[in-house]
C-alpha cells in the first residue's frame, strides 16, 4: 500500500461549536468508495484546524492545563474499563459500490454507557469520520493514524483476503489506541461510534458544515500557511525537527524491511525448488541416495521455518514500522495545526495594532485567540510526551519480538543441519568399521 496519508477531518457535531480561526491546508481525499459519494450529504471528510472545540470544554488557560493533565502511565488490564474488538469483515456489493464492513464489539463498565456490551458494524469511512471528529475537537492532540486507503479503480474484486485482514488489524489497533487515551476515550463521538445504529450514526455525521463551508476553511488554511509563524517557541521548533528526523529514519527502516521481506520471499521460492531436485537426484545415484534424501528433507524443513519467518515479519514487524511512518505524518500535521493557531493569534494582534475601529470587538477576538493558543500548546506538550512513551514501548516490543523470532528461526535451521551432519558422521564411521573388517 503505497498511497500517502492525507490528514482528513470531519465536520463538527453537537458536541462542538465553531470558533473562527485559520486552519492547516489539507486536500480532500477519497474513501475506498468515495469516488462515488464524496459530494453526498453524509460525506465524512472536512478540514482539521482547531477551529472547533467541545461545547463543554473550559477554555481558560488554567482549566486547559488541568483538563489535559494526563496520567503518567497507561492503564493496565486490571483498571481498563473499555475493551473494543474489530473482527468479522463482510463484503457488500450494490449496484453502485462495493465496500467492506467490520463488526465492532465493545465491552465496558463505564456508567455513561447504557449497557455493558454493544455490537455494531462499521465501514472504513466511519472510522475516518471518527478520526476527523477527534482531530477537530482536539487539534493538537495526537490521534493514532488509520490504515491507508487502497483504491484500484477498474477492478471487479477490489479487496483480497490479505488486504482485508491487514486493514482489520489496523482498525482494531486504532480503536484500542483511542480507548486507551485519557481524553479521546471519553469523547461523545467515540461513544456514538461504538454504540449507535447505522441510521443514528448517519444522522450524526450529517450535522456538520457542508462542502462550500469546508472549502472556505481550506482557503483560510492556505492564507495561514502563506503568512506563517513569526515567533514560534523553541520547544515546538525542536518538536518539528524531531518529527522530521523521526519520519526520515522510520520511513527508511520501513522501506528496507519491506525490501528484505520481498527478497526473503524470492529466496523461499528458490529454496522450495531445491528439495524436489535433491529427491529426484537420489533416484539416479544409488551410492548417494541416502545423503541426497536427507538433504532434501533438511531443505524442506528449512523451507517451512523460512515461511514462518517471512510471515512473522510481514504480519508483525512491517505493520508496526509502517504504522509509525503514518504517525510521523500525523505529528507533522498536528504541528502545522498548532502553527496555524499561532498564526491566527499573530494576525489578530497585528490587526488590533493597525485598526482603530471596532477595537473592543477585536480585543475580545484576540483574547479568545490567545486562550486557544495556550490551550493548543499545553495539550500538545503533554500529549507529545505521552505519545513518545507509547511509541517507544511499541517499537521496543516489536524489536524484541523480532529478535526472539530470529533466534528461534536460526536455531531450528541450525538443528536441522546439525542432525544431517551427525547422521553422515555416523554413517561414515560405520562404513569405516566395515572397510577395516
Amino acid at each position: 500500500m503505497s498511497a500517502s496519508v492525507v490528514d482528513n477531518t470531519v465536520s463538527s457535531g453537537n458536541s462542538s461549536v465553531a470558533i473562527p480561526t485559520d486552519i492547516s491546508g489539507q486536500i480532500l481525499d477519497l474513501d475506498e468508495d468515495d469516488e462515488l459519494e464524496v459530494f453526498s450529504k453524509d460525506t465524512s471528510t472536512t478540514q482539521t484546524d482547531g477551529s472547533s472545540f467541545n461545547a463543554s470544554m473550559q477554555t481558560s488557560p488554567a482549566s486547559m492545563i488541568n483538563q489535559y493533565k494526563f496520567e503518567e502511565e497507561e492503564e493496565d488490564a486490571d483498571t481498563k474499563d473499555i475493551f473494543v474488538t474489530v473482527d468479522n469483515p463482510e463484503s457488500h456489493v450494490t449496484a453502485i459500490e462495493t465496500y467492506i464492513t467490520y463488526r465492532v464489539e465493545t465491552k465496558t463498565t463505564r456508567s455513561e454507557f447504557d449497557s455493558s456490551e454493544f455490537e455494531v458494524r462499521r465501514r472504513y469511512q466511519d472510522f475516518l469520520w471518527l478520526k476527523g471528529r477527534l482531530e477537530e475537537a482536539h487539534p493538537t492532540l495526537i490521534v493514532h493514524p488509520l490504515p491507508e486507503k487502497f483504491v484500484m479503480k477498474g477492478m471487479v474484486e477490489r479487496f483480497n483476503e490479505d488486504f482485508i485482514e491487514t486493514r482489520r488489524r489496523a482498525l482494531h489497533k486504532f480503536l484500542n489506541k483511542i480507548a486507551e487515551h485519557p481524553i479521546f476515550s471519553s469523547s461523545e463521538d467515540f461513544k456514538i461510534f461504538l454504540t449507535a445504529g447505522s441510521g443514528e450514526l448517519t444522522s450524526h455525521k450529517k450535522q456538520g458544515p457542508g462542502f462550500l463551508s469546508r472549502m472556505g476553511e481550506t482557503v483560510k488554511a492556505v492564507a495561514a500557511a502563506v503568512r506563517g509563524v513569526r515567533n514560534r517557541p523553541q520547544e515546538f521548533t525542536d518538536m518539528q525537527e524531531y518529527a522530521e528526523a523521526f519520519s526520515q529514519k522510520i520511513s527508511s527502516l520501513d522501506k528496507v524491511t519491506q525490501r528484505i521481506v520481498r527478497e526473503q520471499k524470492e529466496y523461499l521460492e528458490e529454496l522450495k525448488e531445491c528439495g524436489p531436485t535433491y529427491a529426484l537426484w537420489s533416484q539416479s545415484e544409488q551410492e548417494l541416495a541416502e545423503p541426497l534424501k536427507n538433504v532434501a528433507g533438511c531443505v524442506d524443513n528449512c523451507c517451512k521455518e523460512t515461511e514462518e519467518q517471512v510471515k512473522h515479519l510481514n504480519d508483525h514487524l512491517i505493520p508496526v514500522l509502517h504504522e509509525y511512518v503514518l504517525c510521523a505524518d500525523t505529528l507533522k500535521a498536528v504541528l502545522r495545526r498548532r502553527d496555524n493557531i499561532q498564526a491566527d493569534f499573530e494576525g489578530k494582534t497585528e490587526a488590533l495594532a493597525t485598526k482603530k475601529a471596532d477595537r473592543d470587538a477585536m480585543r475580545d477576538e484576540l483574547d479568545k485567540a490567545e486562550d486557544r493558543l495556550e490551550w493548543a500548546n499545553n495539550a500538545l506538550k503533554t500529549d507529545w510526551t505521552r505519545w513518545q512513551k507509547v511509541m517507544r514501548t511499541d517499537l521496543r516490543s516489536a524489536f524484541i519480538d523480532t529478535a526472539e523470532r530470529n533466534v528461534s528461526y536460526y536455531e531450528k535451521c541450525l538443528a536441522v543441519w546439525e542432525s544431517f551432519l551427525q547422521s553422515q558422521r555416523t554413517d561414515a564411521e560405520g562404513n569405516g568399521k566395515v572397510d577395516s573388517s
